[in-house]
């Protein structure tokens, strides 16, 4: 039986390196919820988003795991105004580093090309490469941690007052209106 990727993932962040962070959900909450249960589910999630790995292996689970709560950590430090710590940004610039991929042009789209040797490494890699562009890029000051309750997710603020308090207005944005209208 094949699991809808919509059902299992949460695949709205406009970021990748952001959307990959969401494999952990509700991170303020009682329960987080790990998405990323197995390596059949990290296949599932990088072929979604246009990095088709064929084989994940167990190790190659932890080490996406590793580098995901990397970016997680240090974006939440950047979005609270506070220096990341160093064994996050080595690791991040580490698996930018030792990935191989290459970006290609196909029917008209962007993409990448993984290498046939490491291509979950290659797609670790991009993964890591998007998060150093977006963590260190011009926009890093609009970088926030989603004020949902329990979610926490990390997002890029692009409204043009820099207002914006949720990930998303049609998950966390919502739960928080309908909770409001509920009280009232």
């Amino acid at each position: 039986m094949t699991e809808d990727v919509r059902r299992v993932f949460r695949m709205d962040n406009e970021v990748l390196a952001f959307r990959f962070t969401a494999t952990l959900s509700d991170r303020a909450g009682m329960a987080p919820r790990e998405r990323l249960t197995d390596p059949a589910r990290l296949k599932m999630w990088l072929q979604a988003t246009g990095l088709d790995a064929t084989d994940v292996s167990p190790t190659d689970l932890k080490d996406a795991v590793e580098l995901r709560e990397a970016i997680y950590r240090i974006g939440s430090a950047i979005a609270t105004d506070e220096q990341p710590d160093s064994k996050d940004v080595r690791t991040l610039n580490t698996v930018a580093a030792a990935g191989h991929a290459k970006a290609a042009l196909e029917r008209d789209l962007a993409g990448w090309r993984l290498t046939e040797t490491t291509p979950v490494g290659d797609a670790l890699g991009v993964l890591a490469t998007d998060a150093i562009l977006i963590l260190g890029g011009p926009h890093r000051s609009r970088i926030k941690n989603c004020e949902g309750p329990g979610c926490a997710g990390l997002f890029l603020d692009t409204s043009r007052g820099a207002n914006r308090r949720w990930c998303s207005m049609n998950t966390c944005g919502n739960k928080v209106k309908k909770a409001r209208l509920a009280g009232s």
